[in-house]
């Protein structure tokens, strides 16, 4: 399904494919044989979203961005099945995985490897060529690439990258009911 959003129409190339039931939906530019597979959603909702030419959204993966944070993917990408990748860029020739998350803000290099279950946090780097193993998380920049067993460590780096600021525009401390509050009224379908 193709759809305007706030007056925006997904920019498709002609050999381009979407799946009848992928969603593409406002500011989206797809490249030359890009293929968007049956459950994606591709939302340029809250800013653009670029993918490059011959990148593969698999099925149910979620490709957006985010309000300060397009989202962009370079060529020859994979984005697997259940994978996230929410208002980050992504160098060509890389790989996210199935249910891989990459958050707002974070920068893949070219080539790199985001196995099954792994994480870029927000506002971190990869450096070309980089690998985050099966269910690791990538946190920093430049990245600390560590087991989840390593929480502490993890946590140490990651609080200083402004999660709820970068993901919501909120300081930290922010009562979640506001959170939600604000991103209800964000996601209304009267609002874009």
């Amino acid at each position: 399904m193709i759809l305007d959003h706030g007056g925006t129409s997904p920019q498709i190339d002609p050999t381009a494919s979407v799946a009848a039931s992928a969603v593409v939906s406002g500011d989206v530019t797809l490249g030359p044989g890009v293929r968007i597979l049956h459950g994606a959603v591709v939302s340029g909702e809250q800013g653009p979203v670029t993918i490059g030419e011959d990148s593969i959204v698999l099925e149910n993966a979620v490709v957006k961005s985010r309000a300060g944070h397009a989202c962009r993917i370079g060529d020859a990408v994979m984005v697997g099945p259940h994978a996230h990748v929410s208002g980050a860029t992504i160098g060509s020739g890389s790989f996210v995985a199935t249910g891989a998350s990459v958050f707002p803000g974070a920068r893949v290099g070219e080539g790199c490897e985001i196995r099954i279950g792994g994480v870029v946090q927000v506002n971190t780097m990869l450096e070309a060529g980089t690998m985050v193993p099966i269910h690791w998380v990538a946190v920093g920049h430049p990245a600390l690439v560590l087991p989840p067993d390593r929480h502490d460590e993890i946590w140490r780096v990651q609080r200083e990258l402004d999660f709820p600021g970068t993901v919501y525009g909120v300081e930290r401390g922010t009562p979640t009911r506001q959170i939600m509050r604000d991103q209800s009224e964000l996601h209304r379908p009267d609002s874009g």
